[in-house]
């Protein structure tokens, strides 16, 4: 028999119509390869007239369905936060109070039910492991967000502050430049919440490398016996939080919010920084707020810079005009922003080295020989 040249309803009605003349129901069954209890199925259909379509199997209720109220309450939450997923969404229904929200694997249903997920987003929030410092202030992370053009045709570029640990956004400072910035907003930071033990940054100018040698943002830093430390170039996961919260930021406020310009960014940002802090619930943090979790420094920020000094053990040299010292027989560049400051000099263990201090820190390592630079890499004693 050539199923395959006819339609599935043109083989049950062709089986109907010789079921009606057939003496062998059984056997005509067996020839159309179905069982009885089909065959009768569809003879009936045909003597009453009935398409021979299969029918939906879905019940005419659903008693377990969500309510349409609380599907409302799910779809509302999400017009106004399009960034939120599922448990984000679920957690802050709970809190306000409302009964009866499903899991949120039904909420995340609802949402795709509903369109409002696209296969792309589902693919960027596929979990990958994370790590993070034990307590809050161990690690600053910073960076600016990439620049955006506001209303009035300017760009804006936000500097962006968070907790390793806690992911509290400490400072989002929108500016219409990135130079001269970086030293005023940590300063704000500081006197706010108290100083980190490192800060984390990449490699950009206004962080690191100034003419192959320290930045301003730098040694002021180590002046505050804060460690900073930059991210491996082209290796952006090493700053991976601060990654993942920009794009927070884009998908929850950038990519449906209109900024007029740079005095609406610092509102808007003020407003959203407030929503991530303290109503966002966050999966990394068991579902609690940023604000939850994240305490001030016990460390205070001294408006005076303290003087240091050295153990006299070692040699301290004073830095030239030009950013040199004279140390053995070597003229050594160690870096214009160090000029009039006291650096150490200490002796390897091995005796091959000598390694550059500037207050508690090391800063670099020379060859003993001629007087090359090996590396520059801050470090703490």
């Amino acid at each position: 028999m050539p199923w395959e040249c006819r339609t599935v309803e043109d083989q049950r009605r062709e089986f109907a119509q010789a079921a009606m003349s057939c003496n062998n129901f059984s056997a005509l069954c067996r020839e159309f390869g179905i069982t009885r209890r089909t065959g009768l199925k569809w003879v009936e259909r045909h003597t009453k007239c009935q398409p021979l379509t299969d029918r939906s199997r879905r019940p005419h209720t659903s008693p377990s369905r969500t309510p349409e109220e609380i599907e409302r309450l799910i779809l509302a939450v999400r017009a106004d936060n399009p960034g939120w997923g599922a448990r984000t969404i679920r957690e802050v229904l709970l809190t306000e109070g409302h009964a009866n929200i499903p899991c949120a694997k039904t909420v995340n249903n609802i949402l795709n039910r509903y369109g409002c997920i696209s296969p792309e987003e589902s693919q960027k929030r596929q979990p990958f492991t994370r790590f993070e410092k034990a307590l809050c202030n161990q690690m600053w992370q910073a960076d600016f967000k990439g620049e955006f053009r506001m209303g009035d045709g300017r760009y804006c570029y936000p500097l962006d502050i968070i907790d390793d640990h806690s992911r509290f956004a400490i400072r989002i400072a929108p500016h219409l430049g990135t130079a001269n910035v970086v030293i005023p907003v940590f300063t704000e930071a500081f006197r706010e919440f108290g100083l980190p033990d490192t800060i984390l940054s990449d490699n950009g100018a206004q962080f690191a490398g100034f003419r192959k040698g320290y930045t301003q943002f730098e040694r002021w830093l180590m002046d505050l016996d804060v460690l900073p430390i930059h991210g491996r170039i082209k290796h952006p996961q090493t700053q991976g939080k601060i990654e993942r919260f920009h794009r927070t930021m884009k998908q929850e406020l950038l990519e449906h919010t209109a900024i007029a310009d740079i005095e609406d960014a610092k509102n808007k940002f003020c407003i959203w920084r407030d929503k991530y802090n303290n109503l966002r619930p966050h999966e990394a943090l068991g579902m609690k707020r940023p604000g939850e979790v994240y305490e001030p420094s016990q460390r205070e920020y001294k408006e005076k810079t303290e003087r240091y000094e050295y153990g006299g053990e070692y040699h301290v040299i004073k830095v030239n005009n030009w950013g040199y010292v004279r140390f053995d027989k070597w003229q050594i560049y160690l870096s214009e922003t160090m000029i009039d400051q006291y650096i150490e000099f200490r002796p390897s263990p091995d005796g091959e080295r000598f390694i550059a201090c500037y207050r508690n820190f090391k800063i670099a390592e020379f060859n003993t020989e001629n007087g090359q630079l090996i590396h520059r890499f801050i470090a703490r004693l």
